[in-house]
């Protein structure tokens, strides 16, 4: 069953240092990718439209996890800059909080949060023993990693008998993602460079560099993908969240994602190891 989250558990008022850096100028051969006219107006629109479906998908992932038993043990794989993973740490009511984080700019300002961060890659076995971790949470983070099928095998392999796993990802059949690639354009989450936003004229992105290294969405799932790929690896699916819903905003997109979940514009899928469940 799908759910969309009414935010009664949690405050909705989402923080901006939850949000990612901003992507880097374009180089001079293609600046003329940028959108431009008409073009940049729907651009800056649906920019603003990403950022606050984002935000949305947070507050979701918040309440789904405030809705449940106390989780002691958090693992938040990818954990940025910390101030995600320390409200999350608040929902679940987690005493012990450790993060992984690739790059050290971004580790450094977790640990400064009071989180336990482990500077590795995810496309690499997580150093951690068996099931030490009773919440394992990674949001925009699959979608980056190059081996999954590892990375989910590792995600089941660290969390406790009786553990939670929340994976929070695009979903690959929005609306959006549909329209974009009926119009012949490059669906939006699904990247072809490691280096720089191109493919679709509507993306308020196309022609900047990705602000960070790693940004690159290499797999791009739907629902249906997602839980099949984890149950293969052991998980199985307790419930799965969506919200956000291109191109309307919060309100608007609340009520469309509850009419039409398999469009909406995220996933949070929630699943438990197979011999707990």
């Amino acid at each position: 069953m799908l759910h969309t989250a009414t935010h009664l558990t949690v405050s909705a008022q989402p923080s901006p240092e939850w949000r990612q850096p901003t992507p880097g100028a374009p180089p001079p051969e293609l600046n003329g990718a940028r959108p431009r006219g008409p073009k940049a107006a729907v651009a800056r629109y649906l920019s603003s439209v990403f950022e606050t479906s984002e935000d949305e998908c947070k507050l979701t992932i918040l309440d789904a996890v405030a809705a449940d038993p106390p989780r002691e043990r958090l693992l938040d794989l990818g954990c940025f800059n910390g101030a995600f993973t320390a409200d999350l740490a608040k929902a679940a009511q987690a005493t012990q909080v450790v993060g992984v984080e690739w790059l050290p700019q971004h580790a450094a300002e977790a640990r400064r949060r009071g989180v336990d961060v482990a500077e590795t890659d995810l496309n690499d076995p997580l150093p951690f023993p068996d099931d030490a971790f009773d919440l394992v949470h990674a949001n925009q983070v699959i979608e980056h990693v190059r081996g999954t099928d590892n990375f989910l095998r590792e995600v089941a392999r660290v969390c406790a008998p009786g553990g939670r796993v929340l994976l929070a990802t695009n979903n690959m059949s929005s609306w959006h993602n549909v329209a974009s690639l009926a119009l012949g354009f490059q669906p939006f989450p699904n990247h072809v460079s490691d280096e720089f936003h191109v493919g679709n004229p509507l993306d308020p992105r196309r022609g900047l560099m990705h602000a960070d290294i790693g940004q690159t969405h290499v797999r791009v799932f739907t629902i249906r993908a997602l839980k099949e790929l984890a149950a293969v690896h052991g998980l199985e699916t307790t419930s799965t969240y969506v919200s956000g819903y291109y191109p309307l905003r919060r309100r608007l997109a609340r009520g469309a994602a509850r009419v039409d979940p398999r469009h909406a514009a995220f996933m949070i899928v929630a699943l438990a190891p197979a011999e707990s469940h």
